[in-house]
């Protein structure tokens, strides 16, 4: 009798430069793959060797260098941290050079969700009342104030609303009060004061503290008003005290944000902001590009998406400074990478330091190799505008904002630009929620789509068995038009988002 024929494990060749392929099914010792019988047992995501790379000499994959050689590596040999190592080398920016006028939709033809329109003409996804803290010292009331809310039962009046979330941090004090943190902290609290998913805020401090709440309402010429409210814990006196003023602030704000439904208005009112957590090394050939897909076409319908996280574009730059809608665009962000080279070598750190332990379990071994799987998930588009971490997106199109890779960090600071909805794809499985803006949960493979269910909205993985990066993009973007117009995704049916408020804290804490 025969021996059953096996089938050859499944790889994935990204583009006709690269000199190695990953692995969609892990590939064991004698298994021929592209032609080339692997010498070592290669996990899943991970990547085989297709051709001989001398000791020194460039890993291509995407058709990008993501690292060099450290030892002979031979055709077959598993490609990994073990002879895989990262130095600098030079990146063309060729600025501007990719840069076109980006079809945009008429109106009347562009797809619709159903929103908050606001006074000042911003459109929301949700309906939130928040209650922001100057301070980690005022946190424990702002949550109290939000639990007598719950706890009175009084929200059931009012299905128009999401809800009432205290967004707590850790810094506000011990600042340097003229310094790049206390402008970034500055900059955070007044764009979720005014995202437009916010009906009401209420801000609570305790009085003492270097960010002091009359000097940031000077600051932008914020006046109390029935849906902004401000209050420190040391002039109303005390904390049983300030729980009550609270409370009967965010009361007397329920009916006025009730009042709001939601209206048929188009999808350029969308800010999406891109996340990617827990990457894996499928997250670069089907989630990433998938939403990159996504993006492309919200934005040939008016909408506009912010790219971030500044140490995993990293070595990826140039790809976008050659698609910058101008050359001072393209120079700006790349003003922005020398700025995270100075602050990692002063904090003794390096950019490598990333990918994650997890990110090097799924398949990827740089943070080259990351960055080019990351920069995906901004589509093909004009870069549009490069904007420093929590200012206000007011371009269209593709745009780009500077956080650190810290997935909390990060997407705080563009719902702080905006943002009313987001998307985050994940390869070892994320668990993230983003109050007052809806997270969308995309997967790259299979496998952690059915594992984690219950936290994830959205398989990428069955790219790999067959459905196009076109089709996937639509369904993601279509998706993202639903939960928009109310759906919940599934962060939000489990309730995440109430910790998830993570302000960038830079310089020294005194």
């Amino acid at each position: 009798m025969n021996a059953p024929v096996l089938n050859a494990p499944r790889t994935v060749r990204l583009h006709a430069a690269d000199n190695v392929v990953v692995a969609v099914d892990p590939v064991d010792v004698g298994a021929v793959a592209e032609g080339v019988t692997a010498r070592a047992r290669v996990p899943r995501g991970h990547k085989m060797a297709t051709a001989a790379i001398p000791d020194g000499s460039p890993i291509v994959k995407f058709g990008q260098i993501i690292g060099f050689a450290s030892k002979d590596i031979a055709p077959g040999d598993w490609v990994h941290e073990h002879n895989v190592g990262m130095h600098d080398f030079e990146r063309d920016y060729r600025f501007a050079e990719d840069a076109r006028v980006e079809e945009v939709l008429p109106v009347g033809l562009q797809a619709t969700f159903q929103g908050f329109r606001r006074a000042n003409g911003k459109v929301g996804t949700r309906n939130y009342i928040g209650i922001l803290t100057s301070v980690n010292c005022s946190a424990s009331v702002a949550r109290f104030m939000a639990l007598e809310i719950e706890r009175s039962g009084i929200l059931e009046q009012y299905p128009n609303i999401d809800g009432v979330i205290p967004l707590v941090h850790g810094g506000g004090c011990a600042l340097d009060i003229k310094g790049e943190g206390y402008d970034i902290l500055k900059r955070t609290q007044w764009g979720y004061a005014t995202n437009p998913n916010m009906a009401g805020v209420v801000m609570v401090g305790l009085g003492c503290e270097g960010f002091q709440i009359g000097r940031w309402k000077d600051a932008y010429g914020i006046k109390e008003s029935d849906t902004f409210r401000t209050m420190t814990i040391q002039e109303i006196g005390g904390t049983k005290k300030t729980v009550q003023a609270g409370v009967e602030a965010i009361k007397a704000m329920l009916p006025i944000a009730d009042a709001a439904r939601r209206e048929t208005v188009p999808a350029s009112e969308l800010l999406l902001a891109l996340q990617c957590g827990g990457s894996d090394g499928y997250s670069g050939i089907t989630a990433n590009p998938a939403l990159g897909a996504a993006v492309d076409i919200l934005v040939k319908h008016g909408g506009a998406a912010i790219l971030s996280e500044t140490p995993e574009i990293y070595g990826a730059e140039h790809l976008l400074t050659r698609r910058a809608a101008t050359r001072e665009i393209g120079e700006k962000l790349v003003g922005m990478i020398h700025w995270w080279e100075d602050y990692t070598a002063r904090n003794k750190m390096e950019m490598n330091n990333n990918p994650s332990p997890g990110n090097k379990l799924g398949g990827l071994t740089t943070i080259l190799e990351k960055s080019l799987g990351a920069a995906a998930k901004g589509g093909t588009k004009t870069l549009a505008g490069v904007y420093h971490y929590a200012e206000q997106v007011d371009a269209k199109g593709f745009v780009y904002m500077d956080t650190p890779g810290y997935d909390p960090v990060a997407a705080t600071g563009q719902v702080a630009g905006g943002a009313n909805v987001l998307c985050f794809t994940t390869g070892r499985g994320s668990a993230y929620g983003c109050k007052p803006t809806p997270s969308i949960k995309l997967a790259t493979n299979s496998e952690i789509y059915r594992r984690m269910l219950d936290d994830m909205d959205i398989n990428c993985g069955d790219i790999l068995d067959g459905v196009s990066i076109e089709e996937k993009g639509q369904e993601i973007f279509d998706t993202v038009l639903r939960i928009a117009s109310g759906e919940r995704s599934k962060s939000e049916q489990l309730g995440y988002g109430d910790a998830e408020f993570v302000p960038w804290t830079v310089g020294a804490t005194m």
